[in-house]
C-alpha cells in the first residue's frame, strides 16, 4: 500500500485508509438515523485484521460510531495486531452528554477518557472536533479548544484534529484551531475542498486531510440496480440519492465508462474515485469503509495515482451523468 506523509504530523499513512462508521452497527441520535445496517462484529473484526496485513494501517473511528461499539471492536485487536503500528484516529462532538449541547468541556474529557478505554490505548494519535457546530454565537469554542489542548498536554492526545460535513465551516474554524489534520466530506460530486479554500489552507499549512465518504456512502461504485430502501437506524435512508432511479442508473453508466477505460487495474472504479482526489494533494488520504476482509483486499488493490488528465476525464464522467 502506497503511503504519504500526513502532513506536519510527519507520520507515513497509507493513501487508502480504514474507516470504521460501519463497524458501529445500525445506531440512532435525537432520533436520526446515524449508523449502518448489516453489520456483522465478527466481519469486522477480520476486516481489522486484513487491514493490518495488507498495510492499511491508519483506522479512523468515532465515539458516535455505535455509541463507542466500533471503538470497542478495535480495542478487541490488540492480541492480534500490534498497536503500535496503527495510527489511531477517533472523534468527539455528535453526542451531547447530561448538558445536552455539544463540546461540553466536562463531558469532553469523560468521553475522551472512554474513548480511552474503548481501545484499550493510553494515547489517541489523532483526536478530532467531529463537526464544527460550537454554539450559536461560538460560544462554547475557546473552552473546548483549551479542554483540547489540555488532553494533548497530558499526553492522552498526539494530534489534533477538525472535521465537518461542509469544509467552508472548517475554513470558519481551521486558522483558530490550529490542527494538525483535517477532515472533511468530499468526492466527485459534492466538493467544495478546494472552492471553500481549505485546499490552499492545508498546503500552505501542511495539515494533513483524509476525505471521509469518498464513493458517498457507495452510490458512486455503480453497485445498485434499483432504488434502496435501508431501515432505522442506517445513515443511508437520509441520502435522497438512494431513492433516485435515474441517478443510480446514472452511477451504472459512470461504472461502465471507468472500467472501459481502465481495463488493467485490478478495481478500476475504486481506484479512479480515490485517485481522482488524491491529486495534486500530496498529504491527502482518502477513508474507505471496510467492514469484511473482501472489501479490505479491494481497498488495498486501490490507492494509484491517476493523471492529472485521467482524473479530469473521471470526473467529467460523473458530472455529466
Amino acid at each position: 500500500m502506497r503511503t504519504i506523509r500526513f502532513g506536519r504530523t510527519n507520520v507515513q499513512v497509507p493513501v487508502i485508509s480504514l474507516g470504521t462508521w460501519g463497524h458501529g452497527g445500525p445506531n440512532t441520535n435525537e432520533g436520526a438515523s446515524v449508523g449502518w445496517t448489516g453489520h456483522d462484529d465478527a466481519s469486522a473484526k477480520q476486516a481489522l485484521r486484513r487491514a493490518y496485513e495488507l498495510g492499511i494501517t491508519h483506522w479512523d473511528t468515532a465515539d458516535a460510531y455505535g455509541a463507542g461499539h466500533a471503538e470497542e471492536l478495535i480495542g478487541e485487536m490488540w492480541g492480534e495486531v500490534p498497536r503500535d503500528a496503527i495510527f489511531l484516529a477517533t472523534k468527539f462532538g455528535y453526542v451531547k452528554g447530561p448538558s445536552r449541547r455539544y463540546y461540553d468541556p466536562i463531558f469532553m474529557r469523560a468521553q475522551c477518557e472512554t474513548s480511552l478505554r474503548n481501545m484499550k490505548t493510553d494515547t489517541l494519535d489523532v483526536y478530532y472536533f467531529h463537526h464544527c457546530d460550537f454554539g450559536e454565537h461560538d460560544e462554547y469554542f475557546d473552552d473546548a479548544l483549551a479542554t483540547m489542548h489540555k488532553l494533548r498536554d497530558e499526553g492522552k492526545v498526539r494530534f489534533v484534529g477538525l472535521s465537518d460535513w461542509d469544509a467552508s465551516r472548517i475554513m470558519r474554524f481551521v486558522e483558530r484551531v490550529d490542527p494538525d489534520v483535517v477532515q472533511p466530506f468530499r468526492n466527485l460530486l459534492d466538493d467544495e475542498y478546494e472552492a471553500s479554500g481549505l485546499r490552499a489552507y492545508v498546503k500552505a499549512h501542511d495539515l494533513g486531510v483524509a476525505f471521509f465518504s469518498p464513493l458517498k456512502h457507495g452510490l458512486l461504485l455503480g453497485k445498485y440496480s434499483e432504488p434502496q430502501q435501508f431501515a432505522e437506524g442506517d445513515f443511508r435512508r437520509n441520502v435522497p440519492e438512494f431513492g433516485d432511479a435515474s441517478f443510480i442508473t446514472g452511477m451504472q453508466r459512470a461504472r461502465d465508462a471507468v472500467t472501459s477505460r481502465f481495463p488493467s487495474l485490478a478495481e478500476p472504479v475504486l481506484t479512479a474515485l480515490t485517485g481522482s482526489l488524491l491529486v495534486d494533494n500530496p498529504t491527502a488520504c482518502v477513508l474507505l469503509g471496510q467492514r469484511n476482509p473482501r472489501q479490505v483486499e479491494a481497498a488495498a488493490a486501490a490507492g494509484e495515482a491517476l493523471s492529472t488528465e485521467d482524473a479530469a476525464w473521471v470526473r467529467g464522467v460523473y458530472r455529466g451523468v
